[in-house]
């Protein structure tokens, strides 16, 4: 029996397609966008900021809300201060206290006219008259550190000082307050002791009674700061003081 050749295989070529299989089936479309989950929405950072820079606005808004506390919480307590004061100077009506220069003497005035110069020796005796008008309420006095002089300008003469206790002065009270000061052998210019003694005998030396103080309200028994205060009487020759009271100058906070 005869053999026949084997035939070669014929090779498909490429993109060859049997007719007899099945096409395979498309995918699925995709669903609609409006289907599809969305992530959610990104926040744009600010303009021209960086996002590091978030938490610090954040605390600013903090400060902020504080700052506005602080300022409501002052302006408050101001209106309530302002009611209150109104109502103690509608209550009590204040004033404040007045002082005049009653009387002054100088006891044993003399100059002696020595070989190193003039020396004058006398005694200064000055009573002020202290009143409290208010009906309710009560002033408080400190120390109070007295000078006094006499003569004006170039002129002023030391004639010593002293020092005056604190005391208390009640509603609608007045207070007579003496003061005492000397002056032993102190040595003058032999042109001031005459015109010092020519001034004296004619009752036209010039008087100076300077206070420093502290003055208290009280209310209720209850004792309201200490204001500094700066008195000064005087400024009058000795015959007028014979005839006149002269108010005292009070300035406070002045020294």
């Amino acid at each position: 029996m005869a053999d026949y050749p084997m035939k070669p295989v014929l090779q498909k070529p490429p993109g060859y397609r049997d007719p007899n299989t099945p096409s395979p089936q498309p995918p699925p479309p995709p669903p609609p966008v409006a289907a599809r989950p969305q992530p959610p929405p990104m926040r744009k950072p600010a303009a021209g900021m960086p996002s590091s820079f978030r938490p610090k606005r954040k605390r600013g808004n903090c400060f902020k809300s504080c700052c506005c506390c602080v300022c409501i919480t002052i302006v408050l307590l101001v209106f309530l201060f302002l009611i209150a004061t109104a109502i103690f100077y509608l209550w009590f009506d204040p004033k404040l206290p007045t002082f005049s220069l009653s009387s002054f003497r100088l006891d044993g005035f003399k100059l002696s006219d020595d070989p190193d110069g003039s020396s004058l020796s006398a005694a200064a005796v000055a009573r002020v008259e202290m009143r409290n008008p208010n009906a309710k309420l009560v002033f408080y006095y400190g120390d109070t550190a007295v000078d006094m002089s006499i003569g004006n300008g170039n002129d002023e003469t030391q004639m010593g000082d002293t020092t005056i206790n604190g005391f208390r002065q009640g509603p609608k009270n007045s207070t007579s307050v003496k003061v005492e000061t000397a002056v032993k052998n102190m040595l003058v210019d032999r042109g001031l002791a005459k015109r010092l003694a020519s001034k004296f005998q004619s009752k036209d030396l010039v008087i100076n009674v300077v206070a420093k103080t502290k003055v208290g309200l009280g209310v209720g028994g209850m004792k309201i700061g200490m204001l500094a205060v700066n008195l000064r009487c005087g400024g009058v020759s000795l015959n007028k003081l014979d005839t006149d009271s002269p108010k005292c100058i009070l300035n406070t906070l002045k020294w």
